[in-house]
């Protein structure tokens, strides 16, 4: 009990660990810009990895998440540059999210086939178009009222930590106050098992990548506001992170298990990382490194504890 309850806790103890280290090798890493600095940089990653939460913990998978940010960023600024106001174009980014999550899901359920398939040629398909009809530039030319999304405060509280943590607050009670969230977990935990209880796992499957999509199209528009451009090339890699955040955080590849909270200190750690790689001066290209090892550590760890389980 003490060993699980330490393993619970280890993703928590790491972030502590990591954030003292980082305040002790550099006197830059404390201060109110960078801390806020490193709130803002890792919004994205959180809001998607929220996303990803679902997903993972319904045994599923979305390597997808980096196109669809693009293309959704890329949609979402076309919108505002013919016009619209801002509020629509974000509407329109969050909504295109959406139906990529949902055509994700649909095609995992209809076709049958494992969601890393699905979402991996879902993957090129998105990152195609979205060169396609940008025409491989950026969009440019937004309305200045943007940058609050990405850059505003209220009351000196960054406004995406405000969405940050409404989002967080939200998927958390429907992972575990609604009968999504419950079918989430049993699905992820013994699909078989949740067929024969008569939970209807394929409308249940597309819900879990829409909202996923919804997500990852918000988080498309935060970065949008940040950069003030459309970027087609936005979003590359990020797949990585945000599943490396879920991992991080107690989520298990094979489903069942994954929780809001160590989510999003699996993100902060990797936004903490980045951050202290870049006051320390240490090559950008060595943290896609560490991240693939973490995860690989991080899996090694969890299959090292259900065997353990399965044996005890």
């Amino acid at each position: 009990m003490r060993r699980d309850m330490l393993q619970k806790l280890l993703p928590f103890l790491s972030l502590i660990a990591l954030f003292i280290a980082l305040a002790i090798a550099s006197p830059y890493f404390l201060t109110s810009v960078n801390l806020s600095s490193v709130v803002r940089q890792t919004a994205v990653i959180n809001i998607m990895a929220l996303g990803m939460t679902l997903v993972i913990v319904s045994g599923g998978i979305d390597l997808s998440v980096g196109a669809i940010l693009a293309f959704s960023g890329v949609v979402g600024s076309m919108a505002m540059v013919a016009g619209e106001s801002v509020w629509i174009g974000v509407a329109v980014g969050i909504l295109c999210g959406l139906a990529w999550g949902a055509l994700n899901g649909f095609l995992t359920v209809w076709l049958n086939i494992p969601p890393f398939i699905v979402t991996l040629g879902a993957l090129g398909i998105a990152r195609g178009l979205t060169l396609i009809i940008s025409g491989g530039l950026p969009v440019s030319g937004l309305p200045r009222e943007l940058t609050f999304l990405g850059d505003g405060t209220v009351f000196g509280v960054p406004f995406v930590l405000i969405v940050l943590l409404i989002c967080a607050v939200v998927t958390h009670v429907v992972l575990h106050a609604t009968k999504l969230g419950r079918y989430t977990y049993a699905i992820g935990s013994n699909k078989e098992a949740a067929v024969y209880a008569g939970i209807p796992v394929g409308p249940y499957t597309v819900a879990v990548y829409a909202i996923s999509g919804l997500l990852t199209g918000l988080a498309s528009m935060i970065e949008t506001s940040r950069l003030m451009t459309g970027q087609p090339t936005a979003g590359q890699s990020y797949e990585l992170q945000v599943i490396a955040a879920v991992v991080i955080g107690g989520g298990s590849l094979t489903g069942g298990e994954g929780s809001v909270v160590g989510t999003l200190i699996g993100a902060f750690i990797m936004g903490l990382l980045s951050n202290g790689s870049d006051l320390l001066g240490i090559n950008p290209y060595l943290q896609q490194a560490i991240i693939g090892a973490i995860i690989i550590l991080a899996v090694a760890l969890d299959e090292a504890r259900k065997r353990k389980f399965s044996t005890a």
